[in-house]
């Protein structure tokens, strides 16, 4: 459910703002409105700052990982803006040493071919009138015109590779040389001269790992220095977005806390001296912060709406009525008993990996509850990593089996369609219900009848096509009943669609609301034949998999041949598949959430997250 919230109003001098602020974050109950901040050049520099902080995190978890390049011992720095600036003096050398190390082993690689010479040598026979063009062919090329360039010019071969010739013109200067082959730049160093330069860059590299172990050892007071520039970022942006009065003497804020927590806030406030403030209930018109508040089970799924938006404020959380849904359409989707099986223990191990309370294991709890819904689904329809278990299952004494899996090829698709119809349903009919709290039962006249023809048409005729023993006495599509139930609902729908309003405009907009729902409709029912279809998919290349392996043994081979051709192939198809299918089982269900379940349900976006001020975590 949604949190209810107070609002808040403060009036305070502009130069008790900081103060005011570091109070309200030891206290972490209060979210300061900051719509509208646009970042100075100096905030940027602050931004900039702090993602910095967040990669020399990163390296330092990488440095610490290699001991050879971190040494045990090393003298931390005084402070962490010490240590920030050390790391980034010494990022930006060894970034520069590895470009130059890059462009040597570039240059050393070009030189290798013409081996070790002396440049001064060369520079000596340039004065004296000699020079020395150089030259690379297709070996090739070089055999079939070396006696004719010979002829021409003096050349000498200085290195002839599986595929190139390397050879040197010896020319005067100004001399124009003509040959069927590349010339190349006269080479400033010799391969000697370019891997002691290598090796000198390298050395300077590694001699930097001593100011990175510094740093590492001082890594507490970089993730403390790292706080302080988020709390100063977030002070920065309170204080830009307040509204600046007399003068710039005063500042007026807006803020938001829990209304179950409020009077921890009035208290601060009434006992901080020379603050105003103004207490009231949020308004439509507000831009109110939006602080779920659920269950166990529905908070695991939090993480699934928000990847979409948080519910408006005044209207309802929609988490806790789609959250079983999501679970079987991934069990429906994934449709494997072993598949699940799988992710079950890769859920529990997060599980004992994360203890804490967090997005980790509130992750791992997701994953374990879809892992459920897979192996209680795939073992209802009898799959196992592709094999069916309905040959597993022992006969009786009239040779029939003892039960039977539910075969989801040959009945599923008219399931999927009908699981769409009741999720929409269900969501018409929170809708139904949420207007009529907000506004009245009369605004929601309208969907109430649209509700009750889907229903009615469902239930009379959806059910029999199902199952022909699900037939309701007394309510079929030829009973008055029926009728009467769907007289009702168009009544409803063309005539009281809107409250107040003339009769015959009513009717104009309920004749144009039918047909825009009905052609909605079809299309929303439709979409949760995805659900057949991804399930079947899985089920379908598991099965190849299987028979490819299978296809690999030979005839007679015995057990251990077996294992030894068919497990590498299990592994890695099975391995796949689970990887697609589970990716497929996690986007389909949630695309179906937000677009077919909350349109019909009359969910609205909120603008915000609740975000108090509060003290951050080193």
């Amino acid at each position: 459910m949604i949190a209810k919230m107070s609002k808040y109003d403060f009036v305070l001098y502009a130069a008790q703002s900081e103060d005011f602020i570091e109070r309200l974050r030891e206290l972490g109950l209060v979210d300061i409105t900051t719509t509208g901040w646009e970042p100075s050049e100096e905030d940027r520099q602050l931004l900039l700052d702090i993602e910095g902080h967040a990669k020399a995190a990163d390296f330092l978890k990488e440095f610490r990982a290699d001991g050879e390049r971190c040494k045990a011992g090393a003298e931390p720095f005084a402070t962490g803006e010490e240590a920030y600036r050390h790391y980034v003096a010494a990022s930006k050398q060894a970034a520069s040493l590895h470009a130059e190390i890059a462009r040597l082993e570039k240059s050393a690689d070009e030189l290798r071919p013409w081996g070790e010479f002396s440049v001064e040598s060369l520079r000596r026979l340039s004065e004296r009138g000699i020079v020395l063009r150089y030259f690379s062919a297709p070996v090739s090329a070089y055999d079939k015109y070396e006696s004719e360039w010979s002829e021409q010019y003096t050349l000498e071969l200085i290195h002839r590779g599986e595929s190139t010739a390397y050879f040197i013109v010896v020319a005067a200067p100004g001399e124009e040389v003509n040959l069927d082959a590349q010339e190349m730049k006269a080479p400033a160093m010799d391969i000697r001269e370019a891997e002691r330069r290598i090796g000198e860059a390298r050395a300077q590299l590694a001699a930097l790992d001593a100011e990175f172990s510094r740093v590492a050892a001082s890594e507490e007071l970089l993730a403390g220095h790292a706080t302080a520039l988020k709390e100063r970022l977030q002070g920065i942006r309170v204080t830009e977005t307040a509204r600046r009065e007399a003068d710039g003497t005063l500042l007026v804020m807006e803020g938001w806390a829990e209304k179950e927590t409020s009077e921890r806030v009035d208290a601060l406030l009434e006992e901080y001296p020379n603050v105003v403030y103004i207490k009231s209930d949020p308004t439509p018109e507000d831009n109110t912060p939006v602080q779920l508040r659920n269950g166990w089970f529905a908070r695991i799924f939090e993480m699934v709406g928000d990847m979409y938006a948080r519910p408006k404020y005044g209207t309802i959380d929609l988490t806790p009525y789609f959250a079983p849904f999501y679970m079987l359409f991934f069990g429906i989707c994934l449709n494997d008993a072993g598949y699940g099986l799988v992710l079950l223990a890769m859920g529990l191990w997060m599980l004992h990996k994360n203890r804490k309370p967090g997005m980790m294991r509130r992750a791992a709890w997701f994953a374990t509850m879809c892992a459920l819904a897979t192996v209680l689904f795939g073992g209802f329809c009898g799959s196992f990593f592709g094999v069916s278990m309905q040959s597993w299952v022992p006969t009786g004494a009239d040779g029939e089996p003892l039960f039977r899996f539910y075969d989801f090829q040959n009945n599923f698709f008219s399931v999927a369609l009908a699981i769409g119809m009741v999720q929409i349903l269900f969501g018409m009919l929170i809708s139904i219900v949420v207007t009529t709290r907000t506004f009245g039962i009369s605004h929601a006249l309208g969907s109430l009848g649209w509700f009750l023809i889907l229903l009615g048409g469902s239930v009379a005729g959806g059910l029999p096509m199902l199952n022909e023993a699900w037939v309701i006495p007394g309510f079929t599509t030829s009973s008055p009943a029926f009728y009467a139930v769907l007289g009702i609902g168009a009544f409803l729908m063309l005539f009281l669609n809107s409250p107040g309003r003339n009769p015959l405009l009513n009717l104009g907009a309920g004749v144009w609301n039918f047909y825009n729902n009905v052609t909605g409709l079809l299309s929303d029912v439709l979409s949760y034949i995805r659900l057949f279809a991804i399930g079947l998919s899985g089920g379908v290349l598991a099965l190849v998999f299987n028979s490819l392996a299978e296809g690999f043994v030979p005839d007679g081979a015995g057990i251990v041949v077996r294992i030894l051709i068919m497990l590498p192939i299990l592994l890695i198809g099975h391995g796949i598949n689970l990887f697609m299918s589970t990716i497929s089982s996690f986007v389909h269900p949630m695309r179906l959430t937000f677009v077919e379940f909350y349109k019909n349900a009359g969910f609205e976006m909120g603008p915000r997250s609740f975000d108090p001020l509060r003290k951050m975590d080193k």
